[in-house]
């Protein structure tokens, strides 16, 4: 019993201690606490004033031992253990640059799913429904704002493959949306880049002495000018800057395509997805770009295009590890045609496993495995796509690529 005594009375010496080497370690205190340690009433809280978005990245400190570790390790993927069946394939991409806290909430949309049912409560689009609450991330296609724009974090978006990058304006008259945004990150965009937009057009004074040229196709073109067009390149042509196609030169990977000269980004936007420019026509309206899938067509000159690939290039290569993880993301199973009646697809049913020697073909009946669905540009009805030059590879030509 008196041992117990001096082992308590001991821990309460050493805890007195350490309390006392505490507060001698910490600075001064507020002047609210040590008016509540003499007694006297402490003053009212201050209210702090609500932003948008923290600016705590500014102090964040990188951990260089631990880059240093991912940068000699050889594994890409982030694996687990096998303890349960569902983890013993599941394969991840290793994404240490990603922001561990939520999106700015402002930018955000709560997503209202319909299970791929249209508004008669007919399922329309198949293998829909069920999944986890998201939030959709407003993304700014358009990039109208000018200027430079700080990357604060680089995020994830449940609604796409790729990342999204939280963006900053510098102008300090800037609120709401236009100063902070979301944009599809480029690989390789990590927080502290500098990006900007020239979809407006180059300011006159951006080059200093030098008059930066309208047209890159001018015949008359001084050596001032070509010269000025090389600093122009270099000082414009950086992953996730957006410059009209006629400033881009043949050769350069770009994303974010638009179709129209005032119109948002609509081709190349998926994770690990670039385009690149293959050649300006001479005196022409169009620029011919080639796209993911090996499709060259024409391009209004005076779109834009973001420079650069598209971010998360391993997504591709993932494995999910089962079939729950498929329903958290609003997947429904899909069901072979083989295993149903006859009534409800064309491989149904017929006695054991067989569709009867014919084409596979969807449930409404049109081909599904190597049957042109499609014919656009010149193989095609007369004007059906008429922007396409060259078609994309298919059979022995895309299995040759």
């Amino acid at each position: 019993m008196l041992s117990a005594v001096r082992r308590g009375s001991s821990s309460l010496l050493k805890a007195a201690s350490l309390s006392s080497l505490s507060r001698s370690a910490l600075p001064i205190a507020s002047t609210s606490l040590r008016h509540n340690v003499l007694g006297t009433p402490a003053p009212a809280p201050v209210t702090l004033a609500r932003t948008y978005a923290t600016e705590i990245w500014k102090n964040q400190k990188v951990d260089t031992e631990v880059e240093a570790a991912l940068s000699r390790t050889q594994n890409i993927f982030k694996t687990y253990k096998p303890i349960t069946p569902g983890r013993r394939h599941l394969k991840r991409p290793l994404n240490t640059h990603l922001y561990k806290g939520r999106p700015v909430r402002f930018l955000t949309i709560a997503r209202r799913r319909k299970g791929g049912r249209n508004s008669d409560g007919h399922i329309t689009v198949r293998h829909r429904g069920g999944g986890h609450k998201q939030r959709i991330r407003t993304i700014d296609f358009m990039r109208k704002t000018p200027g430079v724009h700080d990357v604060v974090r680089i995020e994830y978006d449940p609604g796409r493959s790729a990342h999204i990058a939280l963006l900053k304006n510098r102008d300090p008259n800037a609120t709401g949306t236009q100063k902070w945004s979301y944009i599809i990150a480029t690989d390789g965009m990590r927080a502290g880049d500098q990006v900007q937009s020239f979809r407006q057009g180059i300011p006159d004074d951006f080059i200093p002495g030098f008059e930066v040229p309208k047209e890159e196709g001018d015949s008359s073109e001084s050596a001032s000018q070509s010269l000025a067009l090389g600093i122009l390149r270099s000082m414009t042509l950086k992953p996730g800057n957006v410059l009209p196609l006629h400033l881009i030169p043949p050769g350069t990977v770009i994303n974010c395509i638009s179709l129209k000269p005032k119109g948002p980004a609509l081709l190349v936007r998926s994770a690990g997805t670039f385009g690149q420019v293959v050649a300006h026509e001479e005196n022409g309206r169009y620029v011919q770009v080639r796209l993911q899938s090996g499709e060259v067509r024409k391009v209004l000159r005076d779109c834009c295009a973001t420079i650069g690939k598209i971010s998360n290039p391993l997504w591709k290569n993932r494995s999910l590890g089962k079939a729950g993880r498929a329903r958290w993301l609003g997947r429904r199973p899909a069901v072979r045609g083989v295993a149903m009646n006859s009534c409800d697809h064309p491989h149904g049913g017929g006695r054991g496993k067989s569709k009867s020697n014919k084409h596979p073909v969807s449930i409404w009946g049109w081909g599904t495995k190597g049957t042109r669905t499609r014919k656009p540009g010149p193989k095609g009805p007369k004007n059906s796509n008429k922007m396409v030059v060259r078609e994309r590879p298919r059979g022995k030509e895309k299995r040759a690529s």
